[in-house]
């Protein structure tokens, strides 16, 4: 990995995407330039921000979405974390953390850019930030057995229409919608 290569595949991903709304578009050209200034902003020592990599995994008959009870944030959300220095890109970031995140084997990544999102965190730094996340679609194998890791207090499938109370709801609902445009 190079932060180089993180940075240059981010600003692709973003050039490349097909924004569903005027206030996605917005915040793509906002990702954008915070890139274009921020040469090392795909890597976590980014103390102002710093890009992350998540995945909305869902079984291949798009019928159950697995999602994490995180620690720090108390709600059922997708996977993902920081891109690591193994990445070469933010697609192979958001595929490792889904797969290990997740423990299933088989995964499939969409590698356009389903959605993206940012929201202010304090996240492993121990000091407050903002996560700039690039959000991609993966797909599993129906009836994938997921394993949780040390990063999650809790990992389980969820019909998609019938998420937990806890969930992040709305973002789940729209990320959903969104995969279910691109089948």
């Amino acid at each position: 990995m190079s932060a180089q290569s993180l940075h240059r595949s981010a600003h692709a991903a973003l050039t490349g995407w097909r924004t569903p709304s005027e206030a996605d578009e917005s915040l793509r050209h906002t990702m954008l330039a915070f890139l274009d200034a921020a040469p090392l902003g795909c890597l976590r020592e980014h103390e102002p921000g710093h890009i992350t990599a998540s995945s909305l995994v869902l079984t291949e008959d798009a019928a159950q979405v697995l999602l994490t009870l995180h620690p720090r944030v108390g709600r059922w959300i997708q996977l993902g974390g920081h891109c690591e220095p193994g990445d070469d890109t933010v697609v192979d970031a958001a595929l490792r953390e889904a797969t290990e995140e997740s423990g299933v084997d088989g995964l499939h990544i969409d590698p356009v850019l389903l959605s993206a999102h940012t929201h202010p965190i304090t996240c492993s730094l121990g000091k407050p930030t903002r996560h700039l996340d690039l959000r991609f679609l993966v797909w599993a194998p129906v009836g994938a057995e997921p394993v949780r890791s040390a990063e999650s207090t809790d990992l389980r499938w969820w019909p998609v229409d019938a998420l937990p109370d806890t969930a992040e709801k709305e973002t789940i609902d729209h990320l959903v919608a969104l995969a279910r445009l691109r089948r």
